[in-house]
């Protein structure tokens, strides 16, 4: 038994100790193999959360072990050559290649050694490129390893309603050629934050998305668009006691197996295709819309002559109309300061007892624009105020000054971000026309067909208004709401 476990010994050194170059590289492919298979365990048993490890678990280590497992039989080879033109060699020079003598039991040995390290390697090789694939399909990998790039996209994301859904779902989806050219063009980009040349902020929307209907539709199916819906939009004043009003709406979704009525009945129907031409990288300026039926007829809507300059034209594209036209910021949603204090007021996040705080929020927010120091002007200019103006409440409640503050310089740093030039109304989101012209960039009353007839503004088509900037409305009393 002794004599066996030598005569294996003496297999791993003919394989490995050869010479320097062969013990290199097997000493490289060990080490790596085992801080892949350590940084494995550690992933599994959650003892490892850097995006950073898994970078180095799966993406550089697994190159270090193959060229270590490369250099080895370079090394024997190099040894080989060595040795046929060393001057013992002659007359009789050994051949290039080895011969395999399988009667021999040091060459079973050697081949015995050569099987089981092969087999033990294209585990680990298999393991680690599985690993890597998924970890390249991980929100970690997309959202947090280029952190200064994609930190404002990572931190709307966090909040956003598709937090659940991984990014490769909406951004590659399904099947093997969208896979192999997303990895394409992620090298591009590698690149471009390697070499500090990325534009900032990232330019939206992004050009070569997939279309919607082999992405959006793997979730929401345009056959279960249908029906109304009820909206309730709460707004406060900017007066002391920050009243809330509340306008309600019913929308319009549409949808479903209606081809006429509704939002979605008119902008996704098999009865009809629609394209539009923007005469600007945002898609926020419209020339032409071109609906196309079903039965090959066709109605054209046209800006007048003079809107826009035959420079804009001649960039123009016509381009079909699918979900993330008007569903444009679906899971990176940077809103506007007016909403956002709205929103904290709604859930609490804001004290409504706190004199003109709304008023004071969006104040101090809008004049933070992406500078040093954005934080400190919001915090001096809340205390400010309140030590002015309202001394009795800093004294009676100074924990809803401090939480004021907190929430306000949370929702800067949610939506601007200095390093990638990301401030407010940077990217427009297309959805309703509140803040930004949404659905007025086409139902403006200017794009008109031959006849004079225009898309038109007609509330009523997307949806009934119930009440109006009401402070308690009726309709929602009826309705029990």
């Amino acid at each position: 038994m002794a004599k066996q476990r030598a005569g294996y010994y003496a297999a791993l050194l003919t394989v490995f100790g050869m010479n320097y170059i062969t013990v290199l590289g097997g000493m490289l492919a060990g080490i790596s193999a085992f801080l892949i298979i350590g940084l494995l365990v550690l992933q599994l048993i959650d003892m490892a959360e850097s995006p950073y490890i898994g970078i180095v678990a799966f993406l550089i280590l697994p190159g270090l072990f193959i060229l270590g497992l490369l250099i080895v039989p370079a090394g024997a080879l190099w040894e080989r050559l060595k040795r046929r033109k060393s001057p013992q060699a002659a007359p009789a020079q050994p051949p290039l290649l080895p011969v395999l003598d399988l009667n021999k039991s040091h060459t079973r040995r050697v081949l015995t050694v050569i099987v089981v390290l092969t087999g033990l390697n294209l585990m680990i090789i298999s393991t680690a490129t599985y690993q890597g694939v998924l970890f390249m399909d991980s929100v970690t990998f997309c959202g947090r390893v280029c952190h200064t790039v994609m930190e404002p996209e990572f931190t709307a994301y966090s909040h956003s309603p598709h937090l659940r859904v991984r990014c490769v779902e909406c951004h590659i989806g399904p099947g093997a050629p969208w896979f192999v050219r997303s990895k394409i063009s992620g090298t591009g980009q590698l690149f471009a934050v390697l070499f500090h040349t990325y534009p900032t902020p990232i330019p939206s929307p992004v050009e070569n998305l997939r279309p919607s209907r082999e992405t959006c539709e793997q979730c929401h199916w345009p056959e279960k668009f249908t029906g109304d819906r009820l909206k309730i939009i709460t707004h406060y004043k900017d007066d002391e006691a920050n009243t809330a009003s509340k306008t309600v709406l019913l929308l319009h979704i549409g949808g479903g197996g209606n081809p006429t009525n509704g939002i979605h009945s008119w902008h996704i129907s098999p009865e009809k295709r629609t394209y539009y031409t923007a005469v600007d990288e945002q898609r926020q300026k419209i020339a032409q819309v071109r609906v196309v039926r079903a039965d090959g007829t066709e109605s054209v809507f046209r800006a007048p002559e003079n809107k826009y300059s035959k420079e804009e034209l001649a960039h123009a594209g016509e381009r079909q109309m699918d979900c993330i036209d008007c569903h444009n910021r679906p899971s990176h949603i940077f809103k506007m300061p007016s909403t956002e204090v709205d929103a904290a007021l709604s859930d609490g996040r804001l004290d409504v007892k706190l004199p003109y705080i709304k008023k004071l929020g969006v104040e101090v927010l809008t004049a933070a624009k992406g500078e040093e120091g954005d934080l400190s002007q919001i915090e001096e200019h809340v205390r400010r105020f309140y030590n002015e103006q309202y001394a009795q409440v800093v004294k009676e409640s100074p924990e809803k000054i401090e939480g004021a503050i907190r929430v306000l310089k949370g929702i800067y740093s949610d939506n601007i971000f200095p390093k990638m030039k990301l401030t407010w109304g940077t990217h427009p989101n297309n959805l309703g026309h509140e803040q930004f012209p949404g659905c007025f960039r086409c139902h403006d009353d200017f794009l008109a067909d031959k006849e004079g007839k225009t898309v038109g503004q007609d509330c009523t088509v997307c949806h009934s208004v119930l009440a109006w900037d009401e402070s308690d409305p009726e309709i929602l009393q009826k309705l029990g709401v």
